[in-house]
C-alpha cells in the first residue's frame, strides 16, 4: 500500500466513523419506510457497482447512482450504505483492498457530499417546486458528481503512475461526456419514480415543501 493509499484510507475511515457515530441507525431501521428504503437502495447500488466495464487499458467504468441514494436516504445513511457496498465489492475482488480509501473518497464522500450540498443550497436559496427538486437536485448533480468522481480517480491514477497519462485520457476521460447523460437520466428517473410511488422512502422530499402552497 502506497503512502497516498494509506492517507486516503485513514481519511475515509475517520470520516465514516464520525458519520456512523452521528447517525441514528436504530431509529432508521425502526421506521418501516426507512428500513425498506435502506434495503432496496443498498441492493440496487451494489448491483450497479458489481457490474462494471473492465478494460486492460484504463480504470473500470460504472454508473455511480450515488445522487439518487443520497436524496433517498440523506447524507449519513447514504454514506454508510455506500460504504457497505464498497466493502462487499472489495470482498469479492472487484476492487483491491488497497484501493478502499481512494474509492471511498472518490465514489462516496465526494459524490454524497456534493449531492447534498447542491440539494441544501437549492432548498434554501431557490423557490421550491417539484421540477426544481427533480432537475436541480437529481438530474444535474448526478452528472456533476460522476464527472468529478471520474476526474478525481483519474488524477489519482496519474499521480501514482498506475496508468499512462495518454491511456487515462484516451480510455477514461474521453468516456466521461458519454456517461454524463445516462447517469443523470438514471438518477433522475429513479428519484421521479420514488417521489411519485414511494414518497415516504425519500428522506429529502416532503409534499409540504414541494406541492403545498
Amino acid at each position: 500500500m502506497t503512502g497516498l493509499q494509506t492517507a486516503a484510507l485513514l481519511l475515509f475511515l475517520l470520516s465514516v466513523t464520525y458519520i456512523y457515530r452521528k447517525a441514528d441507525i436504530k431509529a432508521a431501521f425502526a421506521a418501516a419506510p426507512t428500513r425498506h428504503a435502506i434495503v432496496n437502495a443498498t441492493a440496487l447500488l451494489l448491483l450497479f457497482w458489481l457490474f462494471r466495464l473492465q478494460t486492460s487499458l484504463g480504470p473500470d467504468i460504472h454508473f455511480l447512482l450515488v445522487t439518487a441514494l443520497t436524496l433517498t436516504l440523506g447524507f449519513r445513511l447514504a454514506t454508510l450504505c455506500a460504504t457497505l457496498c464498497l466493502l462487499i465489492v472489495c470482498a469479492v475482488g472487484t476492487v483491491p483492498w488497497a484501493m478502499l480509501g481512494v474509492h471511498g473518497i472518490t465514489t462516496i464522500l465526494i459524490p454524497v457530499g456534493l449531492t447534498y450540498t447542491v440539494y441544501a443550497l437549492s432548498f434554501h436559496r431557490i423557490p421550491r417546486n417539484f421540477l426544481v427538486y427533480i432537475f436541480l437536485c437529481a438530474f444535474i448533480p448526478a452528472a456533476l458528481v460522476l464527472g468529478v468522481s471520474m476526474l478525481s480517480l483519474a488524477g489519482y491514477y496519474v499521480l501514482e503512475g498506475i496508468y499512462d497519462t495518454h491511456a487515462i485520457i484516451d480510455n477514461y476521460l474521453m468516456i466521461i461526456p458519454l456517461m454524463l447523460f445516462p447517469e443523470a437520466l438514471l438518477n433522475g428517473t429513479a428519484i421521479t419514480l420514488l417521489v411519485v410511488y414511494k414518497p415516504e422512502w425519500v428522506y429529502t422530499f416532503h409534499d409540504k415543501f414541494y406541492f403545498d402552497d
